[in-house]
């Protein structure tokens, strides 16, 4: 179905509107479906992103702005994130030794067990999403979301 027909307009859209248009709508579909396989595990699509990227530290401790840096949505509330998962169990926070001022965040053996039953879910629904698609056209897009950025 064409973005004019979701959105309900008889108007003829510009190209490039209806391209940015389109992306956004997109962008509203794809966060529900993924919010929808992450509230079975009470946990934000941010959580999840904070989690992966401590993961992804592979246990070396990242504070605030590493992770705010490297979020996917900048919108966040970083702090707030952190808060919510140490209450879970799935991260911790602690000063370092060797500068009080610093705070590091690592993901606990409970964050990284929570991921290894979550990845698979979220594994599986990013390959159903992108199923439409052969590779050469999944790079494509890549590209040409990466041109757009630039």
């Amino acid at each position: 179905m064409n973005i004019e027909t979701l959105i309900k307009t008889k108007a003829k859209l510009p190209l490039h509107k209806k391209v940015l248009i389109n992306l956004i709508y997109t962008e509203r579909i794809l966060k529900e479906q993924i919010n929808a396989e992450l509230k079975s595990f009470d946990i934000s699509v941010q959580q999840f992103n904070v989690l992966r990227i401590l993961k992804g530290q592979k246990g070396t401790p990242a504070n605030l702005s590493t992770i705010q840096t490297r979020m996917v949505s900048k919108m966040s509330n970083t702090t707030r994130l952190v808060d919510k998962l140490i209450n879970k169990g799935l991260v911790e926070r602690r000063v370092c030794p060797s500068n009080r001022r610093k705070i590091e965040i690592t993901i606990t053996k409970g964050g990284l067990n929570f991921l290894s039953e979550v990845d698979p879910v979220i594994e599986h629904l990013e390959k159903k999403l992108t199923a439409p698609f052969t590779k050469s056209e999944l790079e494509q897009f890549n590209t040409l979301l990466d041109k757009l950025r630039s």
